[in-house]
This record gives structure tokens, C-alpha cells and sequence, in this order.
């Protein structure tokens, strides 16, 4: 079983940059495709990155392109999204996720593992 548990998120203005964190516990994700989604009021769970568990290879959302990136640490165990050029669109529960195919994938029901979400709050 495994534990995830997201940190990082606060409140920024329009253009500023934030880090979130996803530790993971009960087990080494080295082998697990991971994930970062979001979740804003009034609008269904958003793809926003992925990454299989290689690292070689990241899938992102059209929206979040070009400013996000996801990167793993094996040896810490965790996950982590740079947010670059943040918009008030941005603005959500970002929840990241861990699926041990190791595939990954923008499709929510593959991951097995999830965390209970940081929020990430951008002013304009």
C-alpha cells in the first residue's frame, strides 16, 4: 500500500511560480507511472501531468504546457511539479496519483494510489 501526501500549495499572484512536493511512504514508487491532477470548483478533474517510471518520458495537459514540468526524486521517493507562470486559471486542488504499470497516463481510473490534494490559489 501505498501513501501519497502532496505539499506546497498556497495563494500567488498572476505570473509567480510555486513547487509542489508528493511524498511517498509504504513502499518505493520507483516502479509506479505518476501523476499530478487538479481539481477546480464547478469543473471536473483536469490532466495535468504525468510521467512514467523510467522518467524518460512526461505527458501534460494542452493548458499547462510549455509552464509545468514533473520530475521524481527515487531516492527521496517522491514527486514534485515546478509551476511557472501561473495563472488565476490555475487556480485548484492539485492532487498527485501513482499507478504501478508504470506506464502513465492522462486517464484518472489508471492510478491506484492518490493523495488528498494541495490547494493552489493564483490572484490576478
Amino acid at each position: 500500500q501505498v501513501q501519497l501526501v502532496e505539499s506546497g500549495g498556497g495563494l500567488v499572484q498572476s505570473g509567480d511560480s510555486l513547487r509542489l512536493s508528493c511524498a511517498a511512504s509504504g513502499r518505493s514508487i520507483s516502479s509506479d507511472a505518476v501523476a499530478w491532477f487538479r481539481q477546480a470548483p464547478v469543473k471536473g478533474q483536469e490532466f495535468v501531468a504525468a510521467m512514467e517510471y523510467t522518467g524518460r518520458i512526461t505527458y501534460y495537459g494542452d493548458s499547462v504546457k510549455g509552464r509545468f514540468t514533473i520530475s521524481r526524486d527515487n531516492v527521496a521517493n517522491s514527486v514534485s511539479l515546478q509551476m511557472n507562470n501561473l495563472k488565476p486559471e490555475d487556480t485548484a486542488l492539485y492532487y498527485c496519483a501513482a499507478e504501478n504499470q508504470g506506464g502513465g497516463t492522462s486517464n484518472p481510473s489508471s492510478y491506484e494510489y492518490w493523495g488528498q490534494g494541495t490547494q493552489v490559489t493564483v490572484s490576478s
